[in-house]
């Protein structure tokens, strides 16, 4: 099979990525693969001059292979093609003197996409074809690509892209009965090319695209938008000023929604909701000037571009700055952030999810029959997804349609339920209710506390729970420094404004320690009853799981305990059971992926060297394995898979053929990631001495260990989001047993064991498991669980890099 891939519409961070996997895993999976510059655009003009593959300078290459101990696969043949590295230099002119204008569709190899994704934008461009909208554009790129010999394509895009792709598909036939009635293929060519394959992944940073949960380069632009809005925090505070904000959305408020949770904005503006009051300028003044009377100094109005009131009309960031002015008197600035949102290096999220994504479009392409459809590749939750493009264009379309008809509930419902969540996350954690709406034998007296190491989110989802309990008529009690604080009696009640500025914050303000409740569990009973707890909020990592495990069982000894208790995992090595997704994980991937490219700067500026680089974790290989893939190392070493000499032995040899085949002057700096206790022997001085020693003139190796960096600074907007949305099901989760208990009829109540759990993301969906579950799946002496359904990406990390093909 030979598979292009093109990128279309406007760029998007990942874009990049996606075309590094889909070439990767395409040649790895024994197809022919090719990249399309300039979008449609370049489908439709084609190849307009005759092109001879460059040859590699190295002057023997199967020989060199030979000279190594041969290979698995004649995989590096695909070496000696394509002009990637020409464009990612800026030129389209190879050095030998051959021109590559004219040349729209050329043949890609493994080593031409090298580095790829830790680019912005779309190296091989992309373009807005008029030609393409035209039955006569799509008969030319269906020439092209026959005349190529191309059967399968890989669409990168928003949905304008991949209707456009529908449409191709469904019109393929007509196209090539056309081409054969013309005379411009053959009857040969007709037969082999009676089925078009075609596979769409969606890049847009407005995630507008229906039945999937998030889009290529969205996560990247979020973070953009909260960057800006962290920095523009400290002057609206130091001056008590408004900022009005202008972010990206015409048709989906996704990007302001998200960055409204997860940088605490005090009102938003989205296209699927807008504002019910009418006028609406008295309902955003009357929320801005509650927040003003209980004393905040700063107000963050956020406003989608196509933001517009209940009768369509526009809202303009403008004017919504003059209503602030002139009816709040706020000293009120506009700020468009326009395509800054676009730019820049992607995140650590918009790397693995694209790879993963590439790496799902090309089995489905292998996998496609004449009665298959054309699929978009999605994702929901933590689960990579497939379904039907048509499917997934039409919905899209009726949002747009929803909204023009002003059926705003219809909107609402046709975008995936984590936006509405999102909403509800949104007005829940950001207006100061006036009322309380529980009655008080309803209410609870709630204690939050964060239990192990910290990590990002923590913050976020002690103020999305205290936030929920004021709106509720709940009392939020702190409970400082883990058990050794609730020991000390270092608890008092938080108010709605003590928390305002938290979502932005690294590591935890409460404080947290490893100390667990058996250090005096008698004591810590009398604590809960002191203080009348009538739930439990634990965030933390395994600590806070062990916790819980501790609490639970001491229940039928101390009556304090029958209280619902609930675990939110929040760790940076993402070592709780049977959750794919920790808070801080990702937040701890983010520094990993700074450092590492900073990392590899430094060693492709010294060309021929391999930096080992340690990263934390303990006995859990999570960070490690997806940090290895989100940078592009060779390597990765984890505690689960273990280190022994065979293996080594298979590095130093892989890592001395690779340099080998590297193009004379075109060698790069590679890295291997380590996980601390991937082995208490081989440890990270011993294995890069061993490197360094047995490169000899090929390649030398250096160390760096990441350390505490990798609990990050500022925490992701993923884990502020992801942070707000957890807590609050929290809430409602211990609300739900609380109302149980109440209606037992004895006086002391007895918890059943379903109250005590831990929320948990398994696949495409949210789950509680009972603390008591959760230790039939929990290598409780490696502190990890026992399933990882991360454990076979170290395979793919090596495949990208090529070692399963060299060796």
């Amino acid at each position: 099979m030979k598979i292009a891939v093109l990128t279309s519409g406007g760029d998007s961070a990942g874009m990049n990525a996606v075309v590094r996997s889909v070439v990767k895993i395409g040649i790895l999976r024994g197809c022919e693969t090719w990249i399309v510059r300039e979008g449609y655009e370049g489908l439709v003009r084609g190849n307009t001059q005759d092109y001879v593959p460059y040859d590699a300078p190295l002057a023997d290459p199967i020989a060199a292979k030979r000279a190594r101990g041969g290979v698995k696969s004649a995989i590096f043949e695909n070496l000696r093609f394509g002009d990637g590295d020409l464009l990612r230099d800026g030129t389209l002119d190879h050095p030998n003197g051959r021109s590559l204008k004219g040349r729209y569709i050329v043949r890609a190899g493994f080593d031409d996409v090298r580095g790829w994704f830790a680019e912005g934008g779309t190296l091989i461009g992309t373009a807005r074809s008029k030609a393409f909208r035209t039955q006569e554009g799509r008969l030319a790129g269906a020439h092209n690509l026959v005349k190529e010999g191309i059967d399968a394509l890989v669409v990168c895009g928003g949905d304008g892209s991949l209707t456009g792709a529908d449409i191709f598909r469904a019109e393929w036939p007509t196209l090539i009965d056309t081409l054969l009635a013309q005379g411009l293929i053959t009857q040969e060519q007709h037969a082999k090319h009676g089925h078009l394959r075609i596979v769409g992944l969606v890049g847009s940073i407005d995630n507008d695209m229906s039945m999937t949960d998030l889009t290529i380069g969205a996560p990247t632009a979020l973070q953009r938008i909260c960057e800006a809005i962290d920095n523009i925090n400290s002057t609206a505070a130091s001056h008590s000023r408004a900022f009005v904000l202008e972010v990206m959305g015409r048709h989906c408020g996704w990007l302001a929604l998200l960055a409204g949770v997860s940088a605490g904005a005090d009102f938003i503006f989205i296209p699927e909701k807008p504002p019910q009051a009418n006028p609406w300028e008295d309902e955003m003044c009357e929320a801005i000037q509650r927040h003003r009377e209980v004393g905040k100094r700063k107000t963050i109005v956020i406003v989608a571009e196509g933001a517009h009131d209940a009768n369509l009309q526009p809202i303009r960031a403008e004017y919504v700055k003059d209503v602030l002015s002139e009816r709040l008197g706020l000293d009120t600035r506009v700020t468009t952030l326009g395509h800054t949102q676009r730019g820049g290096r992607p995140c650590a999220f918009d790397r693995i999810l694209p790879t993963l994504q590439g790496e799902e479009a090309v089995k489905a392409l292998l996998e496609s029959t004449p009665n298959t459809p054309s699929y978009m590749i999605g994702v929901r939750e933590n689960k990579i997804t497939r379904v039907p493009l048509i499917e997934a264009v039409a919905m899209t379309k009726a949002v747009a349609d929803a909204i023009a008809a002003k059926d705003f509930a219809k909107a609402m419902s046709l975008r995936d339920p984590e936006f509405l969540q999102s909403l509800d996350n949104f007005l829940t954690t950001s207006t100061l209710y006036k009322e309380k709406q529980l009655t008080p034998d309803k209410r609870m007296r709630v204690a939050i506390m964060h239990i192990g190491a910290p990590a990002g989110g923590m913050n976020a989802a002690t103020r999305a729970a205290v936030r929920y309990c004021l709106k509720q008529g709940h009392t939020p009690l702190a409970v400082h420094n883990g058990f050794r604080g609730l020991l000390d009696d270092l608890i008092h009640e938080l108010s709605w404004l003590g928390v305002d500025g938290w979502t932005a914050r690294g590591g935890s303000e409460l404080g947290t320690n490893r100390t667990l409740p058996d250090v005096d569990l008698g004591a810590v009973a009398s604590r809960f009853q002191e203080h009348n707890f009538h739930a439990l909020v634990l965030i933390g990592g395994f600590e806070a799981f062990n916790a819980l495990l501790i609490l639970e069982n001491g229940r039928k000894h101390y009556p304090s305990f029958n209280i619902p208790m609930v675990h939110l995992p929040a760790t940076i090595s993402n070592n709780v059971p049977m959750t794919e997704f920790s808070l801080g994980s990702d937040t701890s991937l983010n520094a990993l992926v700074d450092a590492c490219d900073s990392i590899k700067q430094s060693a492709s500026a010294s060309r021929n060297r391999v930096f080992v680089v340690e990263t934390q974790g303990g006995k859990c290989g999570y960070i490690a394995t997806m940090g290895a893939l989100a940078t592009g190392a060779s390597l990765v070493y984890t505690s689960e898979q273990g280190m022994d000499l065979d293996l080594l032995r298979q590095d130093v040899k892989f890592l001395k053929i690779r340099y080998g085949l590297d193009a004379k002057g075109r060698s790069e700096g590679r890295l291997v990631i380590r996980n601390e206790c991937a082995s208490s022997v081989y440890t990270t001085d011993m294995v890069t001495k061993m490197f360094k020693e047995e490169g000899g003139t090929l390649f030398d190796s250096r160390s760096a260990s990441l350390g505490h960096t990798l609990q990050g600074g500022v925490p992701s907007p993923m884990d502020r989001a992801r942070a707000a949305r957890l807590s609050l099901r929290c809430m409602a989760f211990l609300e739900e047993h609380h109302d149980r208990l109440q209606l037992q009829p004895s006086r002391v109540k007895t918890a059943p064991p379903e109250s005590a759990a831990v929320i948990t993301i398994q696949g495409s969906a949210l789950k509680w498991v009972p603390v008591q579950e959760m230790v039939k799946h929990a290598d409780m002496k490696n502190r990890r669980g026992k399933k990882l359904w991360w454990a076979g990406i170290k395979d793919l990390v090596e495949a990208l890099s090529g070692r399963s093909e060299l060796l």
